[in-house]
């Protein structure tokens, strides 16, 4: 950050600093729900394991969600799973991030304060504001201190509540405006999720703080977590069963058993394919930048960099396949019945689908697949709301990320290829297309398109550093963004097929 900041700022920006430290001993004294013989046993395992405190104490945290998923489910509907819930979650960030858990429970009493005392028509704007301002200064925290590093804090979980709070000031405006019997296009389309009235306080810190998704996700509705609560979910208001309950048993296996194949390949992958320096990653050249790898043939280097990436992503379908399951114990994941009862599924804490994901054969579709709670929420509370302006929803997406340049690198460059992706659906697809099917021959072209220069552009989200995305996407001569503006260009002119030739 040295070079990116002039000398005159750092003494400003130490001072305040160094004035939210000074709260840190007041903070350290609300640590109270994690044993001392917890955080003794977490060293002396990380000790003999050879891994850091920080991710055994994550990892351990995301595998504790099962246990403490079987006795949420075996609690009485009401407040209990309520304050159940806040309080393992409460536990489980000052297990993960110690006295930095404060900051949640700082922003969500803020949240909740508006949420009471301003008409949903403000709240749906300043609590928004509030939430990115709270993010972002946690974001350029991490990145001062500690530029290009790795280490476990508080913006993970922060990022987590802003898409809940964020979402509840639409859900509460949306309620108001529906009990209003006024008429909104945005508020009509989102209507399933829309809030009559702000929850009570034990309800919305349960939410808040979900044991099973405050470390990794998923960020679903406020609704969806009240109605697994209260019961409502399988039962009607006479307490008879809506259908007949399925099994958790599979649903959680499923989602437990590919969140550990998935935690085994990162583990193997990124130790034979790294992206970044093992020894050093914060500082040192990224493997494949190194002269050495740069001497190599071109074909071998893309092929690397796209087997590379696909073991980092690994990581993050441990994370949301493991949070699924957790969730699925006591059936927060279940989607509930139908109108004549039949079950309709279990996607409600599902984050990613994996096989659709890797084989996508567009942009809309990749986006729709991956962190699909974050993609809901950039939907539903930015897109349409913002009159479907995709640098809106981009913009939003990459702040919310954080303020690393290759972030921004790679979310400028998605829409070149929405645009791509657009003309070439008008243009190619009624001439090529002989099926709906992805597994046409034409679907498996735009399959392997898809992934050959998405693969290009989402290197710079991992590189994170400016010079180091540029001089990646330089050693493969911009031809990512190069294509794209050549297909475009070319395409424009051509005729659109009418009709009668498709």
């Amino acid at each position: 950050m040295d070079r990116v900041l002039p000398e005159a700022a750092h003494a400003p920006i130490n001072a305040a600093i160094d004035f939210v430290y000074s709260y840190g001993p007041a903070a350290e004294k609300t640590v109270v729900l994690v044993p001392a013989f917890v955080t003794a046993y977490v060293e002396s395992l990380a000790e003999a394991t050879g891994f850091d405190s920080e991710t055994i104490n994550y990892t351990l945290g995301l595998f504790a969600c099962y246990p403490l998923g079987i006795i949420m489910n075996m609690l009485p509907y009401g407040k209990i799973k309520h304050a159940f819930s806040f309080l393992l979650g409460a536990f489980l960030l000052q297990f993960t991030i110690g006295k930095q858990w404060v900051h949640q429970m700082i922003t969500s009493l803020i949240c909740y304060a508006m949420f009471v005392l301003l008409p949903p028509k403000l709240s749906k704007t300043i609590v928004p504001i509030f939430l990115m301002t709270y993010v972002t200064l946690g974001h350029l925290h991490r990145m001062y201190i500690n530029y290009l590093g790795y280490d476990l804090d508080f913006t993970g979980p922060q990022m987590v509540i802003t898409i809940k709070l964020y979402a509840m000031a639409y859900n509460l405006y949306d309620g108001h405006l529906i009990s209003q019997g006024k008429e909104d296009r945005a508020a009509k389309k989102c209507a399933p999720w829309a809030i009559a009235k702000v929850p009570g306080i034990i309800e919305y810190l349960g939410y808040t703080f979900s044991f099973a998704t405050i470390l990794a996700g998923p960020a679903y509705e406020y609704k969806t977590y009240a109605n697994a609560c209260d019961g409502s979910l399988l039962y009607n208001s006479d307490g008879k069963p809506k259908g007949k309950i399925p099994s958790q048993i599979w649903p959680t296996l499923r989602a437990f058993l590919v969140s550990v194949i998935a935690m085994g390949l990162f583990v193997v992958g990124t130790g034979k394919f790294p992206l970044l320096d093992p020894s050093d990653p914060q500082n040192a050249t990224p493997v494949v930048l190194t002269a050495e790898f740069l001497a190599r043939p071109w074909i071998q280097r893309y092929l690397y960099q796209w087997v590379a990436l696909f073991f980092i992503r690994q990581k993050y379908y441990f994370a949301w396949k493991n949070a699924e399951g957790a969730n699925n114990i006591w059936y927060a994941g279940f989607e509930g019945f139908d109108e004549k009862g039949n079950v309709k599924g279990w996607e409600a804490a599902s984050n990613v689908r994996i096989v659709d994901f890797e084989t996508a054969p567009n942009v809309k579709t990749l986006s729709a697949m991956w962190n699909m709670k974050t993609a809901n929420w950039l939907s539903r509370y930015v897109y349409i709301r913002t009159g479907g302006s995709l640098t809106a929803t981009y913009g939003l997406s990459a702040f919310w990320h954080g303020f690393y340049p290759g972030y921004y690198m790679f979310f400028l460059s998605v829409p070149i290829l929405t645009f791509c992706e657009r003309v070439g659906r008008k243009k190619l697809t009624p001439r090529f297309a002989t099926s709906g099917s992805k597994w046409s021959p034409w679907g498996i072209v735009t399959m392997l398109s898809t992934s050959f220069v998405v693969e290009y552009m989402v290197a710079a989200f991992q590189l994170l550093s400016y010079d180091w995305a540029v001089a990646n996407w330089k050693s493969h001569l911009f031809f990512g963004h190069i294509l794209c503006f050549v297909f475009y260009g070319a395409l424009s002119n051509l005729p659109t097929p009418k009709k009668k030739e498709v």
